[in-house]
């Protein structure tokens, strides 16, 4: 005899949405949208704006970084039964330093331990990583990403190795600490950064040199400080 959800066919499809400009959206993955039962979104306002855009409706849950776990075995429950899923995070690709991985990894988990009929697919889209390395004009054939450092605990192990390495090293930061960042890559006399901002917006900027030339072009253009930022570390 066969367990309750043999029958079942639920899917779970991690969306990547734009990063800006609301354009970069993919013909599947507003199919996508427009084909699941339910959107799991990190913030369910951000989402709801892409949606009114392709006059989307469909229910909205939030799951951000502190419900992603709580969230897991509820949504489990329902592709046991059978739904269709979508996660979406606010912009990019859901898992790639935004809330997903840990969601996916519980999921295929349960998928393994009960042979469960549930799909994972991936709707592949905008990346802030990949766009700001297609413009940098450096050789991407290797390199580090690193996502958001540590603010505190690890933080300074982490420079030293960014210092170290021969490849790039890509990081994203938040304005609120690029000034800080810059000041830090200046101590340990990295010689060269490129640095995205506003990728794909009506403001998005491309600039590069030594951190000590960053630091001051920030400084000077306080306004520009906003934004995610995409640093690249080349030397």
């Amino acid at each position: 005899m066969g367990t309750p959800f043999d029958t079942a066919h639920g899917k779970l499809s991690i969306v990547a949405t734009p990063i800006g400009n609301l354009e970069d959206i993919t013909l599947r993955a507003l199919r996508t949208m427009k084909e699941c039962d339910v959107i799991y979104a990190e913030d369910t306002r951000v989402i709801a704006k892409l949606l009114a855009r392709y006059e989307i409706k469909k229910p909205l849950q939030r799951l951000d970084a502190a419900t992603e776990i709580k969230k897991a075995d509820e949504i489990i429950v329902r592709l046991e039964a059978g739904e269709h899923i979508a996660l979406v995070s606010d912009a990019g690709t859901p898992g790639i330093s935004d809330p997903g991985s840990r969601l996916v990894a519980r999921v295929r988990e349960q998928v393994k331990m009960f042979n469960l009929f549930t799909k994972i697919e991936a709707i592949p889209g905008a990346s802030a990583l990949t766009a700001a390395l297609s413009i940098a004009g450096l050789d991407a054939t290797n390199f580090t990403f690193l996502g958001f450092l540590p603010h505190k605990k690890g933080r300074q192990t982490a420079l030293k190795k960014i210092a170290l390495s021969e490849i790039p090293v890509i990081l994203y930061e938040s304005p609120h600490r690029i000034l800080k960042l810059l000041k830090e890559l200046e101590v340990l006399e990295i010689s060269h950064v490129t640095i995205a901002r506003e990728l794909t917006k009506i403001h998005e900027e491309v600039v590069d040199g030594s951190p000590e030339e960053m630091l001051a072009h920030f400084t000077a253009h306080s306004e520009a400080v906003r934004g995610e930022f995409v640093v690249i570390v080349s030397s």
